[in-house]
């Protein structure tokens, strides 16, 4: 697992990565996530394997909030929601466009983020939705520190981005499928 410090420094280099199926770990404005591409199936399958985790679907970071619009079904009723973004929650809609995503990330419904930190910058710029999903094993606490990451785990990785310790708690959830909001988290 290579180490990137500077994300300035090596941007073209990371979104090349991300284009051709890298498996990565990043800061968000919560925890560390573990993503990729959310079109390539193998990268996909890949977090699965380490996340230990066959069924429970994945989040994405979107590219935009233009991109939510055009690939879920957002009820105007819901629209308020889109606007607290970015920030800390995963929007839960239903999948309009099935072909947005690899069906390995998540069928029928599709949780979306924004983050407010840089890294939804590098999925704008990709154009490209982003697995998102805490870095731990399933039901275990987020790590904090890239340097957390050892042993067989770190060569299942291609890359990390180090933003130091991250100390924020998981994203706030909530499922606009239903006739009414529901927090998940």
């Amino acid at each position: 697992m290579r180490i990137y410090k500077d994300f300035e420094k090596h941007r073209q280099e990371i979104i090349h990565e991300i284009e051709s199926g890298a498996v990565f770990v990043y800061p968000t404005d919560t925890t560390y996530g573990i993503g990729c591409n959310a079109l390539d199936s193998r990268a996909v399958l890949q977090i699965r394997k380490i996340k230990q985790r066959a069924e429970k679907p994945f989040s994405v970071i979107a590219p935009s909030k233009d991109w939510i619009f055009n690939n879920l079904f957002v009820e105007e009723k819901h629209k308020k929601y889109i606007h607290r973004l970015p920030g800390k929650y995963t929007l839960v809609f239903k999948i309009k466009n099935k072909h947005c995503i690899s069906k390995e990330v998540s069928r029928g419904t599709l949780g979306v983020r924004i983050p407010s930190h840089w890294i939804s910058g590098l999925a704008e710029e990709t154009g490209l939705p982003i697995v998102t999903t805490s870095m731990n094993f399933s039901g275990k606490k987020p790590l904090a520190k890239i340097s957390q990451i050892g042993g067989k785990l770190s060569k299942m990785i291609d890359f990390a981005i180090d933003e130091g310790e991250l100390k924020g708690k998981p994203s706030e959830v909530i499922d606009l499928t239903g006739k009414r909001p529901k927090k998940l988290r």
